[in-house]
Formats: structure tokens, sequence, C-alpha cells
């Protein structure tokens, strides 16, 4: 009992599991319609499919989704099993009644008329196909037009199966539906081969295959025509190629559950084998025809495999078997039955195995009951209308060529009228280009030589300030060594270096290609070595500037040198008394955001006193003056002597 438990619940287990991937493909909840209608947004359609729309139906909210769903559970159970696609069907006209939705109630009515046709209920699926065709959109008439035409054919009534046939295809034409027109070659194919007219039934029947390729439709319909030119090739004695169609057939029909399909096929294979006098293959072919025939619980299909099965066993020589197998069918196509096409090949194959039985009386009968039934089918009438309808569709087939063979030249003239404007327009527009081309060049070369003129101005002028700036602190030089008091000696100095930093600035301008960027690690080494110089203590003190490569604006150097003059002066002059060796470190650094860090440190003795954060002298004031104009803050630390940070943004200068 827990072993069977247990394989209970591994099998609902994995049942929910494969259902919950496969729903997965079948609706997408990221999509506007999130259901992927079978055979047109996927190829799911795996044993589990109609079980799994079963179960979303209850919870789809939107109408035309649910109706959509319900709609497909009918039509494609109907394959399967007819009893339980007509319970659907019948749901949906109940629904759609009540919402009031007419367009939804006649396609509703189309499938139920299709599942009625297969039930043998052919007045039935009629009548509710002639209801439909007043509620529906012209894009759903070809479907509908295929169905009346089943109706009659099943009917015997060929000639006006093939009417419906050919209204369907004008309007698959006119709609530009590749799978109506699709369909209605395959209609004919299926006329054609019933009227014995087998060459034309296979080349309507490959039509019909080409395009359902041609739109990647591996449907119901395209199993069928499969199916269908099959037929027509074991008709004109190609087994090899009936063999393959069917085949191709068989897959399709098994790998998505096609009964109907599978019955059919599975007839077919049975002739074909008994043909070829392979008798097993043509019994198992037989039995798996009754087989599909059952599951669909159809008796049209089941009629016609017990006739197969028959038709093979008179030609082995089995009469007693044949007369069984052919009762049965006879008696499974009752009264209302329709179809007095394969009712008519029942009777012959039963005459033929009573005569092979030597019962001559009983076979005289059923030939009596042949000749009766085949002269409702074969009428002059419907033999004129084939005929008519093919003359018919080969003149319209040759309108069509001659029409658009007209089409084409008219565009093949437009064509080469437009070949011309174009060409002539392009002729234009590339002289006006050349042209315009010829400006700009000319334009360009002037541009490029006043570029370079200003570049060699521009040069100049930071050439001249250069000097002109040097003169200025030569003369402060000369001053100086007029004075004696000190402290006005220093000042001088301290003007001299202020002089020479900006001078320094323009001389690093000039001899570069970049006349309004001044790289500013190259500056500082060049700048602290002249403070340096300037007080003698380039063996004492130290200098690492410990940065990147950085270019800036020349408004943001002149204050940045300055600065950087300032701090270098006051740690000369304070930072290491007695004549102290130390080390002076300079960094400036720029971060994603276009804020700039100056850092500058020594490590002499450090700030001395409480007020720390302000100076007094005037290089002090310089530099808070500078630091503000550059919109920044200053930090300053004791740290194993002084630490100077001054941070700023670009983009706030003044």
């Amino acid at each position: 009992m827990r072993r069977y438990l247990r394989k209970l619940f591994l099998f609902g287990f994995f049942t929910i599991f494969y259902s919950s991937i496969c729903g997965a493909q079948i609706f997408d909840s990221n999509k506007e319609n999130p259901y992927n209608k079978v055979f047109i947004d996927t190829d799911n359609f795996g044993d589990s499919y109609l079980d799994i729309l079963e179960v979303a139906l209850p919870k789809l909210k939107t109408d035309s989704i649910k109706f959509s769903v319900l709609n497909d559970l009918a039509y494609y159970w109907h394959t399967r099993n007819l009893n339980k696609a007509l319970s659907f069907a019948i749901r949906g006209l109940k629904i759609t009644k009540q919402k009031k939705d007419t367009l939804w109630h006649g396609k509703f009515q189309i499938t139920q008329g299709a599942i009625l046709l297969r039930m043998e209920k052919l007045d039935s699926a009629f009548f509710v196909l002639q209801e439909a065709k007043r509620k529906v959109r012209k894009q759903d008439l070809p479907k509908l037009y295929t169905e009346l035409g089943y109706v009659f054919e099943r009917r015997g009534l060929i000639g006006k199966a093939a009417d419906y046939a050919l209204e369907a295809l004008k309007l698959g034409e006119d709609l530009q539906d590749k799978r109506a027109i699709a369909m209605a070659y395959s209609d004919l194919s299926n006329l054609f081969w019933k009227q014995s007219k087998f060459d034309k039934g296979l080349e309507y029947g490959l039509r019909s295959v080409a395009l359902f390729e041609e739109v990647g439709m591996n449907d119901l319909d395209y199993d069928f025509t499969l199916y269908l030119v099959g037929n027509n090739y074991l008709a004109l004695k190609r087994q090899e190629e009936a063999l393959k169609y069917y085949n191709h057939a068989i897959a399709i029909g098994e790998r998505y559950g096609f009964y109907n399909n599978l019955s059919d096929i599975y007839i077919s294979l049975t002739d074909l084998n008994a043909y070829l006098n392979k008798f097993e293959q043509a019994a198992l072919a037989g039995e798996n025809a009754i087989k599909y025939a059952n599951l669909l619980d159809n008796n049209f299909m089941l009629m016609r495999s017990w006739l197969s099965l028959g038709n093979a066993q008179n030609l082995e020589g089995k009469y007693l078997s044949a007369i069984k197998s052919l009762q049965n069918s006879i008696r499974i196509a009752t009264v209302d039955f329709g179809d007095n096409y394969y009712l008519s090949q029942a009777y012959n194959s039963l005459g033929r195995a009573h005569a092979g039985n030597h019962d001559y009386q009983e076979a005289y009968a059923a030939f009596a009951q042949y000749d009766l039934l085949q002269s409702k089918v074969f009428t002059a009438e419907a033999d004129e209308r084939i005929s008519q309808l093919q003359t018919e569709f080969e003149v319209a087939q040759k309108e069509n060529t001659i029409k658009l063979q007209e089409t084409e030249i008219k565009k093949q003239k437009l064509r080469e009228t437009l070949i011309i404007v174009i060409s002539v327009m392009l002729f234009i527009v590339l002289t006006l280009i050349y042209y315009a081309y010829q400006n700009i060049r000319k334009k360009r070369i002037l541009l490029q030589q006043q570029n370079k003129e200003k570049e060699f101005l521009l040069k100049e002028i930071h050439h001249r300030v250069k000097n002109n700036l040097e003169i200025v602190s030569s003369l402060l030089a000369l001053q100086s060594a007029q004075i004696t008091d000190k402290k006005t000696v220093d000042v001088m100095l301290h003007c001299q270096n202020r002089v020479h930093t900006m001078s320094l600035i323009h001389q690093k301008l000039y001899q570069r290609n970049n006349l309004s960027k001044v790289e500013m690690k190259d500056y500082f080494i060049n700048l602290s070595q002249h403070v340096l110089d300037s007080f003698g203590n380039d063996n004492r003190i130290s200098l690492k500037v410990d940065m990147e490569a950085l270019e800036v604006d020349i408004d943001m150097a002149i204050p940045l040198g300055l600065i950087t003059n300032e701090l270098l002066t006051n740690a000369m002059k304070y930072a290491f008394p007695n004549n102290k060796v130390g080390e002076i470190s300079i960094n400036l650094s720029k971060s994603n955001n276009n804020e700039y860090t100056l850092n500058f440190k020594d490590n002499g003795i450090g700030f001395v006193g409480t007020e720390v954060s302000k100076g007094t002298g005037f290089g002090t004031q310089l530099i808070n003056l500078l630091v503000s104009q550059l919109g920044g803050f200053i930090e300053k630390h004791n740290e194993n002597g002084a630490s100077i940070s001054i941070q700023f943004c670009f983009d706030k200068i003044a």
C-alpha cells in the first residue's frame, strides 16, 4: 500500500512539474495577450496541452482570451474525443450568448459544425454553419465554407462541395490569406481524388502542402493534406512517394494526437500494404485504423477502417474474414450515415467477397446496392460540375497570371522611371555636394591658417608676458640688492617669487601645443625648485611631487601656483629652524565629480600656537583670498609636521 501511494505521489509530482513547464510556454504573462495559440505562437501541443488549457480556463479574466482558449479546447478535442469536444463547444455557445458576443458565438458555431459533421450529424452541422454565416467576419468565412463543403461531400454531392471549395479559394485570395488558400487547394485535391482525377488531385495537394510549409503551419489540416497527397500518389501506383507522405503524416499525427487523421492514414496504409501483398502489415495497419477510430468514437472512421480491412482480406483470399469485416462496415453505416461514396465501396467489396466465397446470390445483391449508390454519387451533373470547376479555375489562374504580368510590367516601368528620376536627382545632389565640399575645403584651409596665426600670436603673447614678468622679477632683485633692511629684503624676495610663479605658468603655456591648459606636476617641480634655490635650501630640504600628470585651465593654475608658492615660502621660513633637514611633499588630485584636492605636507615643527586655522601675515591672507577665489576650503593638521589640505570644485570658480 505504501509503495502504491509513493508511486501515486511521484506520478502526480512529475505531472504537475511537467504541466507547469508546458504551461509557462502556453501562457506568457509578460505579453499583452498572454495566450500562446498552438501552431501559431507555439508548437507545444503534447499530451498535456489540452489538460493545461482546461486547468487555466477558470483563472482567465479577459473574455476574448477565455473564448479563444475555450474554442481551441473544443476544436482540438475533436481530434481525440468528439463528445468531449462537443461539450466544450456548447459551453462556449452558452457563455457567448450570455455575454451577447455575437462574433464569438458565430466562431463557436463554426467549431460546433465541424464536430457535428464528424459525428455524422450532417443536417445539424449544416444548420449551425448557416446560422454562423451571418455572425462572423469575412476572414472567418473561408473556414466556414470549408466545413460546409465537407457536409456536401459527405452527402455525396461532390459538385456542391466543389462550389464551396471554390468560394473559399476566392475569399482566401481576396484576403491574401495563404492558409485559407492552402485549405481550399486541399479540399480540391480531395474532391478530384474522389472523382478519380488523380493527376489533378495530386497537383492541388502538392500546392496546398507548399503553402502550409511556407506559412509554417504543422497543424491538423497540414497533416490531413499530407494524407491526401499520399492517396493520390497511391492511386497513381506511385507507392514509394505515397509511403513517404503517409509516414510524414503519421509522425505529425502521433506527435500531436490527431486520432482522426491517424485513422485515415492507417486506412490508406492498409490499402497500400495489401496492394503490395504485405498482408501482415496490412492487417496491423487495419487494426491501428480501428483503434484510433474507436478512441475518437467516430463511426465514419470506424466504417472506413473495417472497409479497408475487408478489402485487404479480399486481396489475400480470406473471403469469410472479408465478409465479416465488410458487414461490420455496412452495419456501422446507418440509414442517415450520409456518405454514399464509401458505402458504395463497402457493397462493392462485399460483392467481391461473396463471389470469392461462391455465394453468387449474395454477391449479386451487394453489387446491385453498389450500382444504386454509385448512380447517386457519380452523377453526370457532378462530373460536369467538377469539369466546369476545373475549367473555371484554370481560366481564372490564367487571367490572374495575365493580370500579374501586366502589374509586373507597370511596376517595371515605374521602377525604370523612378531610377531615371533618382539618377538625375542624385547627379544634381552629387554636383551640389562637390561644390559644397570645395567651398568647405577652402574655408577649412583658411581657418587652419587663421588658427596657426592665432596660435602663434598667443604663444608670442605668453612669451612676452613671461619676459615682462621676468623683467619685473629682475628689477625686484636689483632693488633688493640696494636695501639693507632685512625685513624689506624678505618682502622683496617674496614678491620676486610670486612674480616668478606667474611667469613660470606663461612659460609652460607657450612651450606646449595646448595654449589653455598647464600640466601641474611638471609645474610644481619647477616652481618648488626655484623657491628652494631662492632660499638656498636645495641641499637641506628634499622635495617630493607625488601625483599623476594633470592638466588644468590657466584660471585655476595661477591661484594654485601662488598658493603653493606661499606654502613653500612659509615652510622655508618656519618649518625647519636651525638648519634642520626636512622633506616637503605636494599632491594635486581630481575626483570623478570634478572636485580637486591640493595636499601640502612637511615634516617640520608643525603649526605653533592655538590659532592653527588663521595666519597673521600677508602670505596667510593671500592664501585665504586665493582659496576663496577657487570656492574651496582649507583644513590644517599637525601630523609629524604641518599638513594642509585645500579642496575646491573648478565649476564654482567665479
